[in-house]
């Protein structure tokens, strides 16, 4: 066989190899996955809540399917819902955010945003997330109607974290928050929830869009007893028995996505630390629909007493 045959046969072999990895990413980034995980942090003697932990959704008005996922996820019955923001990437997605939430939006809630419901999305190379930050954000986009959102979620009774604190009753147990803006954005400011996580509380929570170690520093710090965050889309194309290769923030790879404690090293037991629970999200960037071993996800969080 000549050198020529070999070499149309190698790139004819490429571009199949490469079609076919494009059409099983294109269809793992449609495969919504609910996780389970459980987190002892509850007093002795309390019920066990179930937290519906949403992260990521980047919603457009044509993704239907997803839609109609979130929908069915009401008929979970959860105690509570944590919403860590980038629920937008359209500018007319706010109506089918808050019709896919709408069973959920009768629970208990709280929330905070991301840089994608701030800002419209735009393309890019996707490689580009393996290189070091360079501190670019897209805050040149068109403006997205978050304020609707923000609108439609408190109306629901949902509390707002941004920068703030919260609490609620929920099944009996008294859970205190506190919650900051997108760290992306550099929105975050850490001193208007410093200080000690309220004693009084049966439990306390914080909540944050993008996992960022000076955010988790500060909250393990103060005595909270988990950690909610998203952002990270769990790497989103991940490498089997690998998994992530980029974070989009400065929180290593090894915990782009699950169940952790922060700092990374540290048991229930020591001062100063936290659970951490860092969603993969539900989404992609619009103009890649692409997930490669990094299903999209919601997870059930069941808080369990000590």
């Amino acid at each position: 066989m000549s050198l020529s045959r070999i070499a149309a046969r190698t790139l004819g072999l490429g571009v199949a190899s490469g079609a076919a990895l494009a059409a099983y990413a294109a269809c793992e980034a449609r495969a919504y996955t609910l996780r389970e995980v459980s987190v002892p942090i509850l007093p002795r003697g309390h019920h066990p809540l179930r937290v519906l932990h949403l992260s990521d959704i980047h919603m457009t008005p044509g993704q239907t399917a997803k839609q109609a996922w979130l929908r069915d996820l009401a008929d979970l019955n959860p105690d509570l819902v944590i919403n860590t923001g980038d629920n937008l990437s359209h500018q007319r997605s706010v109506i089918p955010v808050v019709d896919a939430l709408s069973g959920l939006l009768e629970v208990p809630g709280v929330f905070v945003f991301g840089s994608n419901d701030y800002f419209a999305p735009s393309l890019r190379n996707p490689l580009l997330y393996l290189l070091p930050d360079d501190g670019t954000r897209n805050t040149i986009a068109p403006p997205l109607p978050w304020r609707d959102l923000r609108r439609d979620f408190a109306d629901a009774g949902w509390v707002d974290l941004t920068n703030g604190y919260g609490a609620l009753e929920v099944g009996g147990t008294r859970i205190s928050f506190a919650g900051v803006d997108d760290p992306h954005l550099e929105y975050d400011d850490l001193g208007s929830v410093a200080g000690p996580a309220e004693a009084s509380a049966d439990v306390r929570l914080a909540v944050v869009h993008a996992p960022y170690l000076r955010v988790l520093d500060q909250f393990a710090s103060d005595g909270y007893d988990a950690i909610i965050a998203g952002h990270t889309h769990g790497g989103q194309v991940c490498l089997p028995w690998v998994g992530a290769l980029t974070t989009n923030c400065d929180i290593e790879p090894a915990r782009a996505k699950g169940l952790h404690r922060h700092p990374a090293d540290s048991s229930p037991d020591d001062d100063g630390s936290s659970w951490l629970h860092v969603s993969a999200g539900l989404g992609t960037n619009p103009y890649v629909r692409f997930r490669v071993a990094c299903r999209p996800e919601a997870t059930m969080i069941t808080l369990t007493p000590r």
